[in-house]
């Protein structure tokens, strides 16, 4: 039966690897056995933020190196997605995950399936062709890690990407508009529609609501399981599906809540709770290193408000505003985990309600 397996590494720079070679050293995983790495890194999450290349570059050159591959052909084995910014306390660290063979078990397991869309054209991102092809690779995704059931899916994961001035140009010299002139206004309508993609594929958005005016203008269409990242480092969609399955076996299982705001502890408390982890307050030490990962969305709502009372965050001119909403919500999440080195992405375009997200726990549960 297949198992999947997650391992935490930290990192002291982007282009640090020396986590993940002592690892696949030490025994704990082979090379041949990562199907994904998950990377949060100290850059600043926006279009210039080239922490993201560096270290997919490094990661590239590593695993090639134990696989006994060319660099460029690990990206086609391998899904990599790293999110810029650990604003506040957030630790720059890698989720590795891997699929090996495992003793039978019983019941649901977590289970991991990857997917990839072809690049896209510039004209693309932000619009429905990109809506469209998400979806598919998600159900991809979802048939390699026999989730047949959409309701145990509790977490999708989209390295998704950006347009740049190049790109821009190289559009209209074929005689093409692309969806923005903006170059940070196209990260929110990439990962927006990457997110609409992923709620048409999970059921939670029907077809006929959908079209390119509704990218990034309509909030009330959201996925309560969707996280996309967008990136200057491609020109495709990376999809990373997270679930509960049967036939999959191991210790580890992942629940998801959607956090209505920032501050919605309530909502991550509720998350340990369904994988049976104490909630009456921080999380005691012993329980908190049964916590393998915590991922997490966040996005400052656009009425400015929190719960009827003003923030700043998206009249700050100096600071971003999902830098400041990853700060918010790193710091309420590591409150209840007691720990730092959690997956707290900025830009919940579709992903959960405004000014809200899915937060997701992977977890080792007892018996």
């Amino acid at each position: 039966m297949p198992e999947c397996l997650v391992f935490r590494v930290p990192t002291r720079h982007p282009a640090d690897v020396s986590g993940l070679d002592a690892l696949i050293a030490s025994g704990a995983v082979a090379a041949a056995e990562i199907v994904a790495v998950f990377g949060k890194t100290e850059g600043n999450g926006c279009v210039n933020d080239f922490t993201r290349p560096l270290a997919v570059m490094a990661l590239e050159a590593a695993l090639a190196a134990h696989l006994g591959v060319p660099p460029a052909t690990v990206g086609a084995r391998v899904a990599l997605v790293m999110s810029g910014g650990t604003e506040g306390g957030l630790s720059p660290h890698l989720l590795v995950l891997a699929r090996r063979e495992g003793p039978a078990g019983a019941g649901q397991a977590l289970a991991v399936g990857t997917a990839f869309t072809d690049d896209f054209l510039p004209e693309d991102i932000g619009r429905m062709a990109q809506v469209r092809a998400t979806a598919a690779a998600v159900r991809r995704a979802m048939a390699a890690a026999g989730l047949e059931d959409a309701a145990d899916v509790h977490f999708v994961q989209v390295k998704c990407p950006l347009l740049t001035s190049a790109r821009i140009q190289e559009a209209a010299a074929r005689g093409e508009r692309v969806a923005t002139h903006d170059t940070y206004a196209s990260m929110g309508l990439s990962r927006g529609a990457s997110a609409l993609g992923i709620g048409l594929a999970l059921g939670e958005i029907p077809a006929d609501a959908l079209d390119d005016s509704v990218i990034g203008t309509r909030t009330d269409l959201h996925s309560g399981r969707a996280s996309a990242s967008a990136g200057i480092e491609l020109m495709r969609n990376e999809i990373i599906v997270l679930g509960n399955a049967p036939g999959w076996t191991g210790p580890l299982r992942i629940a998801h809540r959607v956090m209505r705001d920032g501050i919605d502890l309530s909502a991550i408390q509720g998350t340990l709770a369904d994988l049976g982890l104490p909630t009456g307050g921080q999380l005691p030490p012993e329980a908190a290193e049964r916590v393998v990962a915590l991922l997490a969305k966040a996005e400052p709502s656009g009425d400015g408000l929190i719960r009827g009372r003003r923030h700043i965050m998206n009249d700050d001119s100096d600071i971003n505003a999902t830098r400041h909403a990853r700060a918010l919500v790193g710091g309420v999440a590591a409150a209840a985990i007691g720990r730092t080195d959690l997956f707290v992405s900025g830009g919940a375009e579709h992903q959960g309600p405004d000014g809200g997200g899915p937060v997701a726990v992977i977890a080792t549960v007892e018996g």
